[in-house]
């Protein structure tokens, strides 16, 4: 029985892909594409628009595949690249601003209970307005630090800090709506 290094299988189909070769590149969208449609998805609203970022963005990935220096995951690299072209997809369609307020704090988000589904959850984050919807996303779910934030979407950190406050208070106040609707208290 022979065991196969699946860093160096994972590598060698890298290396397929930069040459070209279609089956290699099919295999690495075919791996990836759920992954990364579900973090296009947490930035954009309509699952098409989100699907058309992501075949974008993996446009991108296979032509500068070359680049990718295997230190850190692959899959990382990828993301960050669905990450960055959801965001530069959302500029262009619409001007996102972000309010200026050095005036933050920073709260536990950890009252979510069990009982809210995926679905939910999603739909709450998707209402945010769209600023704070990238910190969070950035912040609470791929776990930028504010300073990186602040170099992504060209804000101050003390922005990027305040947009997080403004969306968990946000969706804390969804949340407490949705269980007080939820034991008929309104």
């Amino acid at each position: 029985m022979k065991v196969i290094n699946l860093h160096q299988e994972e590598k060698e189909l890298i290396r397929l892909a930069v040459e070209n070769n279609r089956h290699a590149q099919q295999k690495i969208y075919s791996k990836y594409s759920p992954k990364m449609l579900s973090v296009c998805r947490q930035y954009i609203k309509d699952v098409h628009q989100a699907e058309d970022v992501m075949i974008t963005a993996f446009m991108k990935v296979f032509t500068s595949l070359g680049n990718f220096e295997h230190k850190g995951s692959f899959e990382g690299w990828i993301r960050r690249t669905m990450i960055n072209e959801s965001i530069s997809f959302i500029r262009v369609q619409k001007q996102v601003k972000f309010i200026e307020d050095e005036c933050y704090f920073e709260e536990s988000f950890n009252d979510i209970e069990s009982r809210f589904s995926v679905e939910d959850l999603q739909f709450l984050i998707d209402n945010l307005p769209d600023g704070y919807k990238m910190v969070f996303n950035l912040y609470a779910i791929e776990g930028f630090k504010h300073q990186e934030i602040a170099k992504m979407l060209n804000i101050s950190e003390g922005t990027s800090k305040s947009q997080l406050s403004h969306a968990r208070k946000m969706l804390q106040e969804q949340i407490g709506k949705l269980k007080n609707y939820d034991n008929g208290t309104e």
